[in-house]
């Protein structure tokens, strides 16, 4: 299948029901409407709650069942932007997809900004509003939540989540699955641990080992 302007349409399933899926939809909705030649084909979700069945519902997204009845029942579909929110449960999903002939999708929404030489993972997702600048690496299934800004020469190492608002300065190196809650600022040339959680409005002022949780201002932990 085509797109009107030539090139080939990607059916996209979003896994995950809950608030991150269906924010999902609203970036690939958004790639749609400006002319990228995506289709959203439904959402999985191995236990999606009635109130979440009922909002895909009310959007006319369709429910495809579990992740294992759509991948046993769809033999074309096979592109996904996992909807997860948690790191850890994506990096499970991630591996639990691997080898089943499903491909992860990039979903970028149009109204984000990027700056020269930004590496983007597969699977990656971008909200509106995002801005990152130049020489920015981003891991395998990143999420970018609206409103974040990262800043030059950092990295962000796979399954980082990146939550509404937050700053990350330059130089920042991020490791696998950690997590930056809403509005926590990050402070240049800092490194912040494998699995570590930022927790919402905190300053991180120096590096962070791996695994802790960091709160307040400035940033501490136990």
């Amino acid at each position: 299948m085509t797109s009107p302007d030539g090139f080939g349409l990607e059916r996209v399933v979003v896994v995950g029901a809950s608030g991150f899926g269906r924010e999902c939809l609203d970036v690939l909705e958004a790639m749609a409407a400006a002319g990228s030649p995506v289709e959203v084909v439904g959402v999985v979700d191995d236990g999606p709650s009635e109130l979440n069945m009922e909002r895909l519902a009310a959007r006319g997204v369709a429910y495809l069942g579990t992740v294992d009845e759509w991948l046993a029942g769809d033999a074309v579909t096979r592109r996904y932007v996992l909807g997860i929110g948690s790191p850890a449960v994506r990096r499970r999903l991630a591996a639990r997809l691997e080898g089943t002939g499903a491909r992860p999708f990039t979903a970028i929404h149009p109204s984000a900004t990027f700056g020269a030489r930004v590496a983007k993972g597969e699977g990656a997702v971008v909200c509106a509003g995002v801005a990152v600048s130049t020489n920015v690496r981003l891991g395998r299934h990143v999420h970018l939540n609206p409103n974040v800004t990262v800043g030059h020469d950092a990295v962000l190492s796979d399954f980082v989540s990146v939550n509404p608002g937050a700053v990350i300065s330059g130089e920042v190196v991020l490791g696998t699955a950690a997590l930056v809650g809403a509005s926590a600022t990050l402070l240049q040339n800092l490194w912040i641990g494998k699995g570590a959680l930022i927790g919402a409005g905190a300053v991180v002022t120096r590096n962070v080992p791996a695994g802790v949780v960091v709160k307040g201002v400035p940033g501490t932990w136990d």
